[in-house]
């Protein structure tokens, strides 16, 4: 067991925990969740020892010890922890390191697409393998999905304070929301009825035939407390599309025998579908590098395929790249600015502003250069520019790399509300189960074109057959 007692942690005047009292035990997986800043791996540092607390103690039951390894992960992926467990398996810990260099390659290649697609189903057997660990797991991700398979409890860290929850992370979210809610329902019955109060006393407290009536009040009054309720460190973007252009017809895409090689290898080889009004597609593939050759090639960033596809006359679309970095490279200009030139120049200051406010950039940081933003933040000002296209059909490479967790659930809600058309290719599991209604694989002999969910798509023995004996052809 490890006890947490009285643990607080102050840099200077900035208090990032206060008063905490935690236990872990024996057989539970326990998921640490917070916004970015509020403390996630510092607090996993301090249980390490590597970080030294400013008052209280951490202990461990005699004989028990914890083992740490140090690592540079991407932004969002602080899975220290989970490799401290998979020390002792070694196989676990290959997967999981070979996973994590192919995604850091710049160069990234069309061997390292398909490595990579292989390594994402061993992450299954991975959930497995925590999931009946009996040690203490501790584990910090922004995989939703992979932190309902393996958590049995969620340590959440807001307002400087940190609670343990029992359950995953799906259900703390949905009960946290709940209560959030009925506070504030709460608050606003209170407020009204404060209101009523007030009002009755302003009127009647000259009143001799009411004095009485208006003193009960005012003791009523006083009585009312409206507690009041903390402004979270966590913050939720606004992601909403909509399509207030013009209003998509029948014909949204067609796709006719497309074809595409690069370097030699075969991408994907006749593909024909065709896309239907309100579709939300997840186009699948085993390697990675097909599924954003596919959307080059409809974006017009790729030039070198064969057959044809044909957007509707009424489509107007708006897409979301893999790498986004020509949007922001060589520019030398502002938050505001930049999101000037999708905005049209018939737009104010104040009507862009409010688009990046919708994104968490506020005050001054509007006025940051984009330059110097981070892969979570431009991925924001991308979201910013395509909601403004008001485009009726939205395609997204890879949306949630750099994202926080908040910033994923904005999106998965955005993209569920969303009346038009989308496609789409996520590798965040909660997203593509709750927002595909169909689901479209390429591959190098063909597509699968299913109108199912994503869970039941890779569920399905016969689709398995089926991926089995499209990946399995040679091809020429």
């Amino acid at each position: 067991m490890i006890s947490v007692s009285n643990l607080s942690l102050r840099y200077g005047k900035r208090t990032l925990f206060e008063d905490v009292n935690l236990k872990f035990t024996h057989g539970n997986c326990y998921g640490v969740i917070g916004a970015n800043g509020a403390g996630k791996s510092t607090f996993l540092k301090i249980l390490s020892g590597e970080v030294n607390q400013t008052t209280g103690s951490v202990a461990f039951t005699p004989g028990e010890r914890m083992a740490v390894l140090k690592q540079n992960h991407y932004e969002f992926d602080e899975f220290s922890v989970i490799e401290t467990v998979m020390m002792g398996h070694k196989e676990l810990y290959d997967i999981m390191k070979e996973k994590d260099a192919i995604y850091m390659k710049e160069d990234f290649s069309d061997k390292d697409g398909e490595r990579a697609g292989e390594l994402e189903n061993s992450i299954a057997w991975l959930e497995n393998f925590l999931a009946d660990y009996q040690s203490i797991v501790l584990v910090v991700s922004h995989d939703r999905h992979f932190l309902d398979a393996v958590c049995t409890h969620i340590v959440d860290i807001d307002f400087s304070k940190m609670n343990i929850y029992s359950g995953n992370y799906t259900f703390w979210y949905e009960s946290s929301q709940l209560a959030l809610k009925q506070r504030s329902d709460q608050n606003k019955k209170l407020e009204e009825k404060v209101k009523e109060l007030q009002e009755f006393i302003q009127r009647f407290s000259a009143n001799a035939s009411k004095s009485k009536q208006a003193t009960s009040r005012k003791k009523a009054l006083d009585k009312i407390d409206i507690s009041e309720i903390k402004a979270s460190s966590r913050k939720y973007p606004a992601i909403l599309f909509n399509n207030l252009g013009r209003e998509a017809g029948d014909q949204i895409l067609q796709v006719e025998n497309l074809s595409c090689t690069l370097n030699g290898d075969v991408m994907f080889k006749n593909i024909n579908f065709m896309v239907s009004k309100g579709d939300k597609i997840a186009v699948l593939s085993q390697n990675s590098l097909a599924t954003t050759a596919f959307y080059n090639v409809l974006t017009g960033r790729e030039k070198n395929y064969t057959g044809e596809f044909k957007f509707g006359v009424t489509i107007n679309v708006a897409d979301i790249p893999n790498d986004n970095t020509p949007y922001f490279e060589n520019k030398d200009e502002n938050l505001v600015d930049w999101l000037r030139e999708y905005s049209g120049t018939d737009q104010d200051e104040q009507f862009v502003r409010s688009f990046l406010g919708r994104m968490l950039f506020s005050g001054e940081e509007v006025l940051k250069n984009v330059k110097v933003l981070s892969g979570g933040e431009k991925m924001r000002c991308m979201f910013s520019q395509m909601m403004l296209r008001h485009a009726n059909l939205l395609l997204f490479d890879e949306p949630t790399n750099h994202l926080d967790l908040e910033s994923i659930t904005a999106l998965n809600n955005g993209l569920k509300d969303f009346k038009g058309t989308a496609l789409f290719t996520s590798r965040d599991h909660a997203l593509t189960e709750s927002v595909a209604t169909r689901i479209i694989e390429l591959t190098p002999n063909g597509s699968i074109d299913k109108m199912m969910t994503y869970d039941e798509y890779i569920s399905s023995d016969d689709v398995a057959a089926l991926r089995a004996s499209m990946y399995g052809k040679k091809t020429k």
